[in-house]
Order: C-alpha cells, then sequence, then structure tokens
C-alpha cells in the first residue's frame, strides 16, 4: 500500500492558530465568569427570571469555553501506542457535547419559564437594563475575539455563535426591561425566557448536527465527494478511483483513503502521483491521505464503491 502524509505547513500553522485561540478563549472565559457571577446576582436580588436564565446560559457558555480550551490543549498531545492520532478527536467530542449541554439549558430554561407565566411576578426593569447592557457589551467582545477564525473550526464557529447569539439574547433583555419599567408587564420577562430559549435551540441545532455528522465519521460538512474525485482524476496516471473515504481527524484536520487504477506503465512514478494527489488534496482542505494502487486491468469486485 502507497500512504503519503504531508504535515509541515499544516502543523505550523495550527500551532501559531493555537496560540492565538489560547488569549481568545482566557479572556473569554474571564469575562463570562465574571459576568455570569454579576448576572446571577441580580438575578436573585430583582427576582428577575430573564436574567437568571440568561446567566444559566452563559455559565454553560463558559463550560463550552473551557471544554474547547481543553480540546485544543489535547491535540498538542504525541501520539502513542494506543491513540495512534494523538487526541485530535476530542475536539469533535467537545462540540458534541457542548451542543448536548445547551439542549438541557433550553429544557430548564422552557420549564421555569412556564412556571412564571402562571403566577408573573413584579421585577424592577431597570435592573434587567443594566445588567443586559453589560451582557451585550462582553458577549460581542467575546464574539469578536472568535470572529475572524470561524469558519476554520467547528469549535471556534459554536463559541462564535454562543457569544453572538448572547449579544443578541441580552438586547432583547434590555428591550423587555424598558418595557417593564413604562408598562408594568412583568409577564414579558417569562417571555423574553422563552424567546431566548427558541434563539438558543436554532443556533444550537446547526452545532449539533455538524458534531454529530463528524462523530459518525460521516463526510465533513461543505466537501464534496464527487468534486474531491474530479480533482483527483485530472492527476496525470490516475484513470479511476474508487473506495474513496474522507471522514474528519479532528474539528480542523480531514482525512482520505482511496484505490487509485492506473495505468501498469506508470507504477514507476506511483510516488510523483501521490505528491501531486497529495497537493491537490491540500488545497482542498484534506490533511492525511494514504492511497493504494491497483493496474488498470485488474477488475474491481465491489459493485458499491466501484
Amino acid at each position: 500500500m502507497g500512504a503519503g502524509h504531508d504535515h509541515s505547513h499544516h502543523h505550523h500553522d495550527h500551532g501559531v492558530k493555537l496560540d492565538h485561540l489560547n488569549k481568545a478563549f482566557i479572556w473569554g472565559i474571564a469575562l463570562n465568569i465574571t459576568f455570569v457571577v454579576v448576572e446571577a446576582a441580580a438575578g436573585l436580588y430583582s427576582g428577575s427570571l430573564a436574567l437568571l436564565t440568561d446567566a444559566g446560559h452563559n455559565l454553560s457558555d463558559v463550560a463550552s469555553l473551557a471544554l474547547a480550551l481543553l480540546a485544543y490543549k489535547l491535540t498538542k498531545v504525541t501520539s502513542n501506542k494506543v491513540y495512534t492520532y494523538g487526541y485530535k478527536r476530542s475536539t469533535i467530542l467537545v462540540s458534541f457535547f457542548n451542543a448536548v449541554i445547551l439542549f438541557a439549558a433550553i429544557g430548564v430554561i422552557v420549564y421555569e419559564a412556564i412556571e412564571r407565566l402562571t403566577q408573573p411576578q413584579a421585577v424592577p426593569g431597570d435592573t434587567i437594563i443594566w445588567v443586559a447592557l453589560t451582557g451585550i457589551a462582553i458577549n460581542g467582545f467575546t464574539a469578536w475575539l472568535f470572529m475572524k477564525d470561524k469558519e476554520k473550526d467547528l469549535n471556534v464557529k459554536g463559541a462564535y455563535l454562543h457569544m453572538a447569539v448572547d449579544a443578541i439574547v441580552s438586547l432583547g433583555v434590555v428591550i423587555s426591561g424598558v418595557i417593564i419599567a413604562y408598562t408594568g408587564w412583568f409577564w414579558l420577562d417569562s417571555a423574553v425566557s422563552i424567546i431566548i430559549a427558541i434563539v438558543i435551540l436554532i443556533g444550537t441545532w446547526g452545532l449539533f448536527k455538524d458534531s454529530l455528522r463528524l462523530e459518525m465519521d460521516g463526510v465533513p460538512k461543505d466537501m464534496d465527494i464527487a468534486a474531491i474525485k474530479a480533482e483527483l482524476l485530472k492527476a496525470n496516471g490516475v484513470l479511476d478511483i474508487h473506495h474513496m473515504h474522507v471522514w474528519a481527524l479532528s474539528t480542523t484536520e480531514n482525512a482520505l483513503t482511496a484505490h487509485l487504477v492506473i495505468a501498469p506503465e506508470s507504477i514507476d512514478n506511483f510516488d510523483k502521483i501521490k505528491h501531486d494527489l497529495r497537493h491537490r488534496l491540500e488545497h482542498l482542505d484534506i490533511n492525511h491521505s494514504t492511497f493504494e494502487p491497483e493496474f488498470s486491468e485488474k477488475k474491481c469486485d465491489d459493485p458499491v464503491c466501484c
């Protein structure tokens, strides 16, 4: 079997990215822990379910950020005899676990909100407004820290979405606080909590589907098997490709294995063919590749893959 792995510039980029994201995650965790304490205290003091709900959601975000940071730390741990790819896959596990945490938070939010709707409680609108305004500033700044890397990694995208949604949710809480202050519609506090839960559910569903897809070794989102095969068939000496599989090693690294049908006279150039294919795959965001050559006169006996 012919195999080839070209990691040099990917490892370098990943290291630089990791250092940058370390700071972003640490800042995000520190700011959000502080805000959770302030918001929870204000919620308990004022009796506002909207503030307590948002504080609980922000606490789950802190856990998510901490888990994501831990996963990135684990990607630096070297491989061993048991985990030959190292602990890269922990990033996928974390993104999936983060989605599950958010689903649990949604259930608690909706339950509490429905309970409060039956018996609305008076809450001070001005307290809600000032605390929520602080939330907009903190969550907005934290989202900005992850914005430029959000399309490069599923965990970073998850962190960005969490923070961006939180900023929008805080804006909704500000609006409800203003309305409560001027109208005395205390039921609106619980209604806003339900709206918050719906917004969180919409944002979480995409993260859950993407992480579950990677967990099940599905083809990573935005990758087209047909397009990958078409690109590889452009290489000189490759007549056909079958038994091709693409999956994620982590939220930042993808792998491919394939059987290459080549003419018998091309076997001496197989190293050059592999080099060309690896170069093409790098531009398709596939970092690890393994190829097995087959001669054109050999008939494939697998009707599914052929």
